[in-house]
């Protein structure tokens, strides 16, 4: 008996039983389903981790300010400037792993645009800054050097406050009031979308370093370089621990901060923290589809049941079968055939099931869904798998029958 005769008998045996057949393969249909979907999701997770590591620049340090100590009393993170304008200069200077290193004041306020207003954060920052979180120019132009140097009132406008401010309309070459400052739209940046604690890096205006120190933020001279952080992009071919020990060394030779003392300043490497939150989104997934692939085992245990009672029901048949001339490895095909079909069946109605839960968890819950190929032939091969596994007992039980008494069964 060939391939394509036991594939004929088998769904013919399937369509006899029809109610039968279909309660069967709802464990191996619910089981590829959910292990679709469960994968779909946790690779939208990750896709989405990916997706803030890049919104953030690739091989990313930030330095921030330290605590100090005065009269005794240990100030918190950030509480006192440790920070200047020359120790980010100094590290792009003196550190061959740097690429970029760009400083950055912050400050926050309403900003006027015709009748519009909205309230936002803004950044002074230099060009070293773009470079360092690898933020592009949807439109117009980035700022001059003449423009640093001279404090220029020129402005880069996110694309969330692009659009609360002016709507449709390009806003380059229009003016707008930060703190009452008169300010001309230069340009507008690439959209970042949402950061890792969900704030939108797209709510932000940033304008030269020495217009915030000078013209709105109104620091006093004895705080005139100091920045409140420092971004630094290492080189792709470099060694990112190694340059964030050479940073440290430069900052605490800078500082003049002797040994045993604690540094005044932080250095944070986020590569590091955001490959963990990947590695934990990928370890979600195949916890996730791991605990879906249990619906699978439990269609697997309902084959194996079902196959048995079949065997019993056709024990006559099996027999008339074996006086005619089948041999024993025709009938086990036969009942093997059967287990397998039964289950691809099933695993291809849950990949209907699958990809039809995906999108809809997509669409109502508001997930990041991501379906891939390799899942979705996993699961199948999987369920297939599954047949082969729990029909062969029934299938080898059915094909050592002996033909005498399988004809004597009633």
């Amino acid at each position: 008996m060939n391939l394509l005769a036991s594939i004929r008998i088998a769904l013919r045996a399937l369509r006899v039983n029809a109610l039968r057949t279909t309660l069967t393969m709802l464990g191996i249909i619910i089981g590829v389903g959910a292990v679709i979907t469960m994968i779909a999701v946790g690779s939208g997770a990750q896709a989405r981790v990916e997706e803030q590591i890049r919104s953030l620049g690739s091989n990313l340090i930030i330095v921030l300010p330290g605590s100090v100590t005065s009269g005794g009393v240990r100030f918190g993170l950030g509480a006192r400037s440790t920070l200047t304008e020359e120790d980010a200069y100094a590290i792009q200077r003196d550190i061959p792993e740097v690429q970029a290193s760009g400083p950055a004041l912050r400050g926050t306020g309403q900003v006027v645009a015709g009748n519009n207003n909205w309230s936002t954060a803004f950044f002074g920052v230099t060009p070293e800054y773009l470079e360092a979180r690898q933020w592009t120019i949807a439109s117009g132009r980035a700022f001059e050097p003449a423009e640093v140097n001279g404090a220029a009132k020129v402005a880069l406008l996110g694309q969330t406050v692009a659009n609360m401010l002016f709507g449709d309309t390009d806003p380059v070459g229009q003016v707008i009031r930060i703190r009452k400052v008169p300010f001309t739209v230069i340009g507008v940046l690439e959209r970042k979308g949402q950061s890792l604690m969900g704030q939108d890096q797209d709510d932000v205006i940033l304008m030269p370093i020495s217009t915030a120190r000078k013209r709105v933020l109104g620091q006093s001279q004895a705080k005139v370089r100091t920045v409140q952080n420092i971004s630094i992009k290492i080189r792709a071919d470099a060694d990112i621990t190694e340059a964030e020990n050479q940073i440290r060394s430069l900052l605490r030779q800078r500082h003049r901060l002797q040994a045993g003392r604690d540094d005044d300043f932080w250095v944070r490497n986020l590569s590091e923290v955001l490959q963990t939150q990947e590695q934990s989104s990928r370890v979600l997934t195949l916890l996730l589809a791991a605990v879906a692939s249990v619906s699978l085992l439990v269609g697997g245990i309902g084959i194996l049941n079902i196959m048995l009672v079949s065997v019993t029901e056709r024990t006559r048949e099996i027999g008339l079968r074996m006086a005619v001339g089948a041999r024993e490895r025709d009938i086990l095909t036969q009942f093997l055939v059967e287990a397998v079909t039964l289950a691809l069946i099933g695993g291809l109605l849950g990949i209907l099931l699958g990809v039809g839960g995906s999108y809809g968890i997509g669409h109502f819950a508001g997930w990041r869904i991501a379906l891939r190929p390799e899942a979705i032939a996993l699961a199948v091969s999987f369920a297939g798998a599954i047949g082969v596994f729990f029909g062969f007992y029934p299938a080898r039980k059915a094909s050592r029958l002996a033909p005498i008494e399988a004809l004597r069964y009633e």
